[in-house]
């Protein structure tokens, strides 16, 4: 299980340092991709083939399915872990996320999302402001 918030440094050459609770999780390889709000998705290799193949069971005569699909596939990047316990992120991925320096490394259960440090600010003040409207739909949901 991978929680918690933390704050790393993007070093020039793309690479990122993985926080050490999670590197056990991702040492058996790692994928990275586009995330949603303008993140990185960063699975397990077992995590990311179970998306994986639920992506590509969706309908692809379907504009969205199909869209989602090629945010998902087409922008992943196989990762490994070097000694250091770092990562090489690919420009493409730095750039869709705006990742320059300092970057939070955020767990979500089965997967991390990597964040501009002041986007993830910025995100975080606004959901935390709406907190109250997002557990009412949550409650819709059974959560």
């Amino acid at each position: 299980m991978m929680i918690g918030e933390y704050s790393h440094n993007l070093d020039d050459k793309g690479r990122l340092a993985i926080p050490k609770k999670f590197r056990s999780d991702l040492s058996k390889g790692a994928v990275v991709t586009r995330g949603l709000d303008n993140c990185l998705f960063l699975y397990t290799k077992k995590e990311w083939e179970k998306l994986a193949e639920k992506l590509a069971q969706l309908p692809f005569s379907q504009a969205n399915t199909r869209a989602f699909a090629r945010l998902m596939l087409a922008g992943a990047m196989d990762v490994d872990i070097d000694k250091q316990g770092r990562i090489m992120l690919p420009d493409y991925l730095r750039t869709f996320a705006g990742l320059t320096k300092n970057t939070v490394v955020a767990g979500l259960y089965n997967r991390l999302e990597l964040w501009d440090q002041g986007k993830w600010k910025e995100y975080k003040k606004k959901t935390e402001k709406e907190s109250n409207k997002i557990a009412e739909q949550m409650a819709e949901l059974g959560v």
